[in-house]
């Protein structure tokens, strides 16, 4: 074979091989994304941390699993600070014993903060301010995926400016109210006989003294409990709210807990009134010198206001 015919037989070879793998490699590139990669693609709250202030990257911690589970491991020495909330006098061992009895009751939640059914597109979080009277929020509020609301708020009769839906009741004990079958009841528990109050309100009934009346029993749905973690709670206190306050109000908490398990926020609902008065939307505040008590309410306010100015979440602030 001459030199020209070797060239030639070289050459189409080499152009034989280059289609091929170009084809190969726009076949990669067009196909669709896998399910995981085309979830982050798509959500809104995925912002790449590069983008966000320091503030913001040192304080957001997803690796922090808000919700109590089979697979919490929470330390002693988080213990001993959550112990002293509400002057805790039982050990670490009884804490450990009472959360086992707590999932002999109650299925160990799936982790909130990966992509599943407990974990939602948009959020609103509905604060009790008085600032959502007069607001007309009920249908925004209710447009998004999970409806977040605290305590004893009411609903009925405040619907235009508050919505009607609620898919989770975030309470204490000496808060809750009875729930229809398909609102997670989240407990914020101050003290291990919280928990044990979440295991005897749906068994055989709660007896235990408190500083204010609790119910014995509860009508909820059992399968849709969440506790959350006392770690998750000094999370919220040592590392957001750099340890201001006794703790974090239930406000406050619910709205890290929301960025921890929904990707876009909406929050309604916080804040005193113009005169400076914390009154809830349905009652005024009975003793206006009690303000947020001991909770750091104004600084709380204040960093819901700089989320708001970084597009962590959408604050709607009422009338």
């Amino acid at each position: 074979m001459n030199t020209k015919l070797k060239v030639l037989v070289v050459l189409v070879l080499l152009t034989t091989v280059c289609y091929f793998v170009r084809e190969r490699v726009l076949d990669y590139i067009h196909q669709p994304l896998p399910d995981f990669l085309a979830d982050t693609k798509s959500c809104p709250c995925d912002i790449c941390l590069s983008e966000s202030s320091a503030w913001f990257r040192r304080c957001i911690n997803k690796s922090v699993e808000p919700v109590l589970s089979t697979r919490s491991k929470l330390s002693e020495n988080d213990f001993n600070w959550w112990k002293r909330l509400q002057h805790e006098r039982r050990d670490f061992k009884f804490y450990q014993d009472t959360v086992a009895n707590l999932f002999k009751l109650f299925p160990s939640p799936a982790d909130v903060t990966k992509h599943g059914p407990n974990h939602y597109r948009t959020c609103s979080v509905v604060g009790n301010s008085v600032n959502l009277k007069k607001s007309k929020y009920g249908l925004l509020i209710d447009s998004h995926d999970a409806v977040l609301r605290m305590n004893s708020a009411q609903v009925r009769g405040y619907e235009e400016d508050v919505g009607r839906r609620t898919t989770h009741r975030i309470v204490y004990p000496e808060s809750a109210v009875d729930l229809d079958n398909s609102t997670h009841l989240v407990l914020f528990p101050f003290k291990i006989q919280d928990i044990e109050w979440a295991n005897k309100a749906f068994t055989t009934g709660f007896f235990g003294r408190s500083y204010m009346p609790v119910k014995s029993k509860i009508v909820a749905n059992k399968n849709l409990v969440m506790v959350i973690d006392p770690a998750f709670m000094k999370y919220v206190h040592q590392v957001w709210l750099n340890g201001r306050g006794q703790y974090p109000s239930t406000g406050f908490m619910a709205l890290i807990l929301s960025l921890h398990i929904c990707d876009e926020l909406y929050v309604f609902g916080y804040g005193a009134d113009k005169d400076g008065n914390w009154s809830h939307y349905w009652e005024p505040l009975r003793n206006l010198h009690l303000k947020t008590g001991i909770h750091p309410g104004s600084h709380e306010y204040e960093l819901i206001r700089l989320l708001d100015k970084e597009n962590k979440i959408h604050f709607y602030t009422g009338s």
